[in-house]
């Protein structure tokens, strides 16, 4: 009996030792198990690592940083904003693009188009007036971009800018050598093609070694001071408004009301008469009226029109006003309602004129003055076209080095361009601008790049009014951040001051907003002929896209909006700024696909110099290392002790 109660207390023991062992062991696996699903501290570090990384892209320039003055001489009064606006805004398109658009889009119609263009480039305007009264330094949408969203942002933006101006000082320098040449004969076009012919694919014809000088002489002007500049901009703007107010009034006083109401018949019997005569060519002059193309073919021209009042920008880049708070508002506004009424003046001149089927595609101002029998008025006509391209030129020309200035100042960019002249010109980045849009008019053929230039602005456009909303609904400085969970309730029934919660809930309402407006865009601009026949699926894709942004926009409408004020502020928030966005991105999908291309290669070519150089070099990045180094000094003196 012992040794069998000893067996049992044996067996009993045994079978608690190894419950034991089982139960460590099942411990010791789930251990390793933890320890293997762990991560690493290699991989810890590489992670902490890339997300310091992205968090350092996105960080934002103080409104006033400390240290960094400007050495501009404030010299510009309001009256040279409005002169350098109107005039690199109001350039050859106002003696081309009306006859163009009205020929074959619009019709009389086009005075509708010119006044819905306005209206968007307002909008856009306005967004520039709010900065430009907040940030009152040089550097337009870059600026704007790196004190709202971040560094790497505002580098697109700016790198967008430069983008649209070396191409635009090109192509406008380009434009007066051909108006000249045509006064003499086409002497210099033929003299370059005998003797430098180029006969290879993408490049010019020829070398425009005029158009080339023409861009240096000017960067020399712009380099020896911007007074002088603005001086010399001031009285060719005022040349070429004198011969636009000369053509409005010739219009009026020799145009005909009755050609503003051509019927179908009077149509079809003037085109009878002419040359090589199809029906294809009936169909493009439409049906006569005032909207010969429909409502459809108004607001096309109303897309195409909208470029004509590019280039306002401008006034927003120059560092030199002596009053900016107010002058840059004032002068943006100024500018663009100056340049509205002298495009609708122009437009509504010339299809009173001659019948708009009758205009001329290329010169439509000197056509329609042989038409009424006023013939030698195409010599005024061809004086104001060359006023206009040369303010053109120095507008486009005036923003190019101050952007590049900027963005060297901040390290973006290569530090020699940020020097200044004793006028306080940026005088290295005026010439260096200047060095590269004179050599791309000797080697490249610029209408395959003209509309790259477009994407550059419309994109800067864009970026400015998606900053207004966020800077517009920022929670206050000084704010004590709190845990606040979203919640669908939290959309429509915000707090009444702005918080943290909100403003993260505006700018992820604003990204939705960008994708539904580029698919909605998509779907206007590729199934036209699908909502023409009313097909079910565009229908109803078109109701769900315009629903889903109309309940955006009350989202954001219904957050509480920041308490700083500003000299000017954008007024209709949040509609205006939206309707800015819709209308850029409604046009940049209206461009090719090879722009596209070009456009990406650009961007590629941009973001190697930022990673490659922006990056390591960022005056915010080292302005944050030295506050986190004066921050951890105490900290490691008392631990010293």
């Amino acid at each position: 009996m012992r040794e069998g109660q000893l067996g049992t207390s044996d067996s009993a023991m045994l079978r608690r030792t190894g419950r034991e062992i089982t139960e460590n062991s099942r411990g010791v696996c789930s251990e390793a198990r933890q320890e293997s699903t762990r991560p690493s501290p290699v991989r810890l570090i590489t992670f902490a690592k890339v997300l310091r990384f992205l968090r350092s892209l996105t960080r934002k320039k103080p409104l006033k940083p400390e240290g960094e003055v400007s050495d501009f001489c404030r010299c510009l009064t309001t009256l040279d904003l409005v002169g350098l606006g109107v005039g690199s805004t109001l350039g050859a398109g106002v003696y081309v693009l009306s006859g163009e658009v009205a020929r074959e889009v619009t019709g009389p119609s086009i005075i509708i188009s010119f006044l819905i263009a306005a209206v968007a480039s307002v909008f856009a305007g306005l967004c520039y007036s709010e900065f430009g009264s907040r940030v009152p330094k040089t550097g337009s949408a870059y600026l704007y971009s790196y004190v709202t969203v971040g560094e790497v942002w505002a580098f697109v933006a700016g790198w967008n800018l430069l983008l649209s101006y070396v191409i635009g000082t090109s192509s406008v320098a380009k434009a007066w050598t051909s108006a000249f040449d045509d006064l003499i004969d086409n002497v210099i076009a033929r003299t370059l093609e005998n003797h430098t012919p180029t006969d290879s694919p993408g490049l010019a014809p020829y070398p425009d070694f005029f158009a080339a000088g023409l861009i240096m002489l000017l960067a020399g002007i712009l380099a020896f001071g911007v007074k002088e500049s603005a001086v010399i901009n001031t009285v060719f703007t005022g040349l070429n408004v004198l011969v636009l107010v000369f053509i409005i009034i010739s219009g009026f006083i020799k145009g005909d009301i009755n050609n503003w109401h051509i019927s179908r018949e009077m149509i079809l019997n003037a085109t009878l008469a002419m040359e090589n005569f199809t029906s294809t060519q009936n169909e493009t002059f439409g049906v006569g009226g005032f909207f010969p193309f429909g409502l459809d073919g108004t607001l096309e021209g109303a897309a195409t029109c909208f470029y004509a009042f590019v280039g306002f920008d401008c006034i927003a880049t120059t560092g030199e006003v002596q009053n900016p708070q107010k002058a840059i508002p004032l002068g943006i506004v100024a500018s663009l309602l100056i340049c509205f009424l002298a495009y609708f003046g122009v437009s509504a001149a010339l299809t009173l004129m001659m019948p708009y089927y009758l205009l001329d595609g290329h010169s439509p101002l000197p056509v329609a003055f042989e038409y009424v029998g006023w013939e030698p008025a195409k010599y005024v006509v061809a004086v104001g076209s060359l006023c206009a391209l040369s303010t053109s030129l120095l507008g486009v020309m005036f923003p190019m080095p101050r952007v590049l200035f900027a963005m060297a100042r901040d390290g973006l960019l290569f530090k020699p361009l940020c020097y200044l002249s004793s006028k306080q010109s940026p005088v290295v980045a005026t010439l260096s601008s200047g060095a590269v849009a004179a050599s791309m008019v000797l080697l490249f053929d610029l209408k395959a790049l003209v509309d790259m230039s477009s994407i550059g602005t419309i994109f800067a456009y864009t970026l400015v009014a998606v900053c207004i909303l966020v800077l517009r609904y920022k929670e206050d400085p000084g704010l004590v951040r709190r845990p606040e969970p979203f919640s669908v309730m939290g959309l429509l029934r915000p707090p009444s001051q702005p918080t943290h919660r909100t403003s993260k809930n505006v700018n992820m309402v604003t990204i939705i907003i960008l994708f539904v407006m580029i698919a909605l865009s998509v779907l206007l601009s590729e199934a036209v002929h699908s909502r023409r026949r009313r097909e079910l699926w565009s229908t109803l894709l078109v109701s769900v896209l315009v629903l889903t942004l109309v309940l955006a926009v009350v989202i954001i409408w219904r957050q509480p909006q920041s308490s700083t004020k500003a000299a000017f502020m954008v007024p209709g928030l949040p509609v205006i700024p939206v309707l800015s966005i819709f209308m850029n991105t409604y046009l940049m999908v209206q461009l090719g696909g090879e722009t596209w291309i070009s456009y990406a290669v650009w961007m590629a070519l941009g973001l190697i110099i930022y990673f490659g150089y922006g990056v390591h070099h960022s005056v915010q990045k080292q302005r944050l290392q030295e506050v986190r180094i004066q921050l951890n000094t105490p900290v490691n003196r008392d631990i010293a002790a």
